[in-house]
């Protein structure tokens, strides 16, 4: 008799096992769960074996190639397309010229299929299905059988109200030939969705067998960690590698095992070891099973959890009720919780805590002290912080999702003061509407008011926390960097962005999920702020010299983006007299912001159109109203750095004494600009709390970064890309200057820079031997290191979140700047290499 196991499926339900395996290949007692299948067909006397495959076909086929190894014989059939349980039989329906039975490859199960084929043959039916009893049928499908076993009904998962049985498909059936005459020559079909209730409806017999005996459905992770530990408690009995232990007759060990006497003494329950694999010292394991060659060292506990091939378990672990897939690596005083799924490759860093029922994709990496409380899937690793600085960034709805938004709300609530308020401003993008509203409630729920500005301009929303009473703010936007992704910024009372100890604060929270949950009748409230531009115009007008504008009306062309910004600045603009030609103005909320392409074209055209119209400059807009580009009356696109160079020679024209504040990366021409204005230059850290505190500390006049950001800090201090361009015109007008002849007049140095990739372990060793290298020389240390050359300057400069080491190089010659860069990468890449080779 031939058997024909259904082995294509996709093994969504059971992700992540399933990502690199098909399912029926997912090891189950160090054996494939098809292997177990089809050693309880040879058992029963069938051998001739039909394998139906789709999703992974290869990995199968090359595991049981002909089946001789395991003492059957197999035949592939694997169908172009993905025809449905039906439809892929019909596929085979050539091999198929005598009754047969069909299996699940993905079962678990010690079912008697003689009883079903005896009970078959006894009622002379073109088709049986055997039924098993069970507690909750609620999630399988049901059949609804005479006291003769003739089937009157098939119910899909049924709800509530439809249950009348408790007897389940389980996906065992006895067919004769003529059954696939109903299944149709082409397309997908179904067996219990498609052809029985068919084969019923046209009046043939179809009957169902009440069978006894162990049955799993292994379609989800729950099911899986459930079908390991009926082995383990000996619900059913498997075949286990290895012979048992004398002393400990419930201890498999393959070949090449190694257990230490105290691991030994400890053992508890069923334990599995596989061949080439250890438990190391006083090592406790119980109920376990363990793949090849893995090895579990000295002091690491492990209960109810199942481990696949090669997986490393360091020294004081703790693991209970988890599944470790493939090479994973778990380092020391790690604690996993109750079922954890580890997807393939994984590294777990020192110290982490894994929280119940997370699961972690393959090959992602979890830092030293993480704490993981959701699912880990398409991003790269879960980071001890939450926090990049001030903001929190995310794949959207994969990272973050309403429900982490919900709880993040609820962590930063509960840091303030109950009763308090809190402003929440988002960019045009739905998906920032969206996340937006579950973080308010979380806000909502720890007692805390929301002063909800909607859609508006991150500039409007800091100038307001700067001059209001509310104790905080939070803005969503999609990330610059990644059209997938978003970013949440909090921003403190006097709308800085948040420091290192507030976010602390808000994570310690988060990960201990100490959430202050109000009294049913104490919620915060929501309140809308309509007129919040009112204060922001009134005092923008104030901080300019409109009569100055009004009496040249220099024309400018603007690109607001589509931001908020459109609803705001060309009418301030046109306040001050400016002649104003406005691009992409509508303000409208869409599904995404601009890619890399478009606002590559929109550049050209705004470049085309400054100089068709020839206009004074042209601006274009970052989304969130705080980044600014530059068009010079030429059409010339500007650099930041050119910029940065060209607002600071406006600055110092005017000749006010002072100070600008500026990161330690900026260009050396800065300094010769600022000197001729009788201007000081502070350098600090490139982050913007760093540079807006220095500009306070220092009474500065200006605060710029490298990235399009400015803070002309008499109107506020903080960046704020639409006030940016109203003052720069102001300085063009008030000095008869033009950007194009600034930029010529500037004696421009070759700038450069490049990265080194650097994991986060190896940083610090980096910098060690490249603050080492610099003794003897002129070095600063304020952000990372930088070495000044006779002719040039070098920084390395480690990146505070990204597996990266920035290098950056300037010098008169471009050819020097290029040797420096390459000197610096070279120091770079090899201090990373030997610190590597040396862990």
């Amino acid at each position: 008799m031939k058997a024909v196991i259904m082995a294509g499926g996709f093994g969504t339900r059971i992700q992540p096992l399933s990502i690199n395996l098909p399912k029926p290949m997912i090891p189950l007692a160090n054996r494939p769960i098809m292997l177990h299948v089809i050693e309880r067909l040879k058992a029963h006397g069938i051998d001739e074996l039909i394998l139906l495959l789709y999703h992974q076909p290869e990995i199968i086929k090359n595991y049981f190639r002909d089946g001789s190894e395991f003492g059957v014989h197999i035949t592939y059939v694997t169908p172009l397309e993905d025809l449905g349980t039906a439809g892929a039989i019909k596929a085979a329906a050539k091999f198929l010229d005598q009754r047969f039975l069909v299996v699940c490859g993905d079962l678990l199960t010690d079912i008697d299929f003689d009883s079903v084929l005896r009970f078959h043959r006894q009622h002379q039916a073109i088709a049986t299905i055997a039924l098993k009893p069970v507690p909750d049928p609620f999630q399988y499908g049901m059949v609804i059988t005479d006291q003769e076993g003739r089937i009157s009904r098939f119910l899909e998962k049924p709800g509530p109200g439809e249950v009348f049985s408790d007897t389940v498909n389980t996906g065992i059936y006895v067919v004769e030939p003529q059954v696939l005459d109903f299944i149709p020559h082409s397309g997908p079909s179904d067996w219990s969705g498609d052809i029985f209730p068919a084969m019923l409806a046209a009046g043939v017999e179809l009957f169902g067998c009440r069978v006894d005996g162990y049955w799993a459905d292994i379609g989800n992770t729950d099911a899986y960690l459930e079908a390991c530990a009926d082995i383990c408690s000996g619900r059913i009995n498997v075949g286990l590698p290895g012979e048992p232990d004398a002393a400990h007759p419930q201890f498999f060990a393959a070949e090449d095992t190694l257990i230490g006497d105290d691991a030994r003494r400890q053992l508890e329950g069923l334990v599995v070891l596989g061949s080439n694999s250890q438990i190391r010292g006083r090592a406790r394991v119980g109920n376990c099973i363990i793949g090849r060659n893995c090895i579990i060292e000295d002091g690491a506990e492990l209960r109810d959890t199942v481990l696949w091939d090669n997986v490393f378990v360091r020294r004081k672990a703790r693991i209970t009720g988890a599944v470790l897939g493939h090479r994973v690596r778990i380092g020391e005083d790690v604690d996993i919780e109750r079922q954890v799924i580890i997807g393939d490759e994984t590294t777990i860093g020192d110290r982490a805590l894994l929280k119940s029922a997370v699961r972690i994709w393959p090959r992602k990496r979890v830092e030293s002290g993480a704490t993981v409380t959701s699912n880990l899937i398409w991003g790269e690793k879960w980071r001890k912080t939450l926090f990049e600085g001030p903001l929190i960034s995310g794949l959207t709805n994969i990272e973050l999702t309403p429900e982490f938004t919900a709880r993040l709300g609820a962590a930063f609530g509960s840091t303030l003061p109950r009763n308090t308020s809190v402003l929440a401003g988002r960019d045009t993008i739905l998906s920032s509407r969206m996340l937006k509203r579950s973080f308010v409630g979380g806000l909502l729920s720890a007692g805390i008011n929301v002063h909800d500005i909607k859609m508006s301009s991150l500039p409007v929303m800091r100038r307001r926390l700067a001059a209001s009473d509310e104790v905080g703010g939070v803005y969503f936007r999609q990330s610059p960097r990644d059209q997938a992704s978003t970013e949440v910024v909090f921003y403190d009372a006097e709308g800085l962005e948040f420091s290192t100890a507030m976010a602390r604060n808000v994570e310690r929270i988060y990960y201990q999920e100490n959430f202050r949950r109000v009294h049913h009748s104490e919620p915060g409230s929501i309140l809308e702020l309509p007129r919040i531009y009112d204060d922001y115009r009134e005092r923008f007008l104030q901080a300019l010299n409109p009569h100055l504008l009004r009496q040249e009306r220099p024309k400018v062309v603007i690109d607001l983006n589509h931001s908020p910004a459109g609803d705001l600045l060309p009418q301030l603009l046109s306040d001050l007299g400016c002649d104003v030609v406005e691009l992409n103005s509508h303000v409208a909320e869409h599904g995404s912001g601009a890619t890399p392409h478009q606002i590559e074209k929109a550049m050209r055209q705004l470049s085309d159109i400054v100089v068709s119209l020839k206009a004074r400059a042209g601006f274009w807009i970052g989304p969130s109203g705080e980044t600014l580009t530059i068009v010079d009356d030429q059409g010339k696109v500007l650099e930041h750095a050119e910029s940065l160079t060209a607002i600071t020679a406006l600055v110092s024209h005017e000749r006010r004494p002072g100070c600008l504040v500026m990161p330690v990366a900026s260009p050396r021409i800065v300094d010769d600009l600022a000197q001729q204005g009788d201007l000081d230059i502070r350098r600090c850290k490139a982050d913007g709390r760093s540079l807006i505190e220095t500009a306070l500390d220092e009474d500065a006049q200006l605060a710029a970064s490298l990235d399009g950001r400015y803070a002309f800090t008499h109107f506020q201090a903080n960046f704020d890309a639409l006030f940016a361009v109203a003052r720069i015109l102001e300085l063009l007008v008030s000095g008869r200057h033009r950007l194009s002849e600034l930029r010529q007049a500037v004696h421009r140095r070759s700038y450069l820079s490049c990265q080194v990739p650097c994991s986060q372990e190896y940083k610090g060793g980096v910098m060690r031997r490249m603050s080492e290298d610099s003794a003897g020389r002129k070095a600063s240390f304020i952000d990372g290191v930088k070495i000044e050359e006779p002719d040039g300057w070098a920084l390395v400069l480690p990146d505070e979140y990204r597996p990266a080491i920035h290098i950056i190089t300037e010098a008169d010659d471009p050819e020097r700047a290029r040797q420096l860069l390459h000197h610096y990468q070279k120091k770079a890449t090899d201090w990373r290499n030997e610190l590597a080779a040396e862990s």
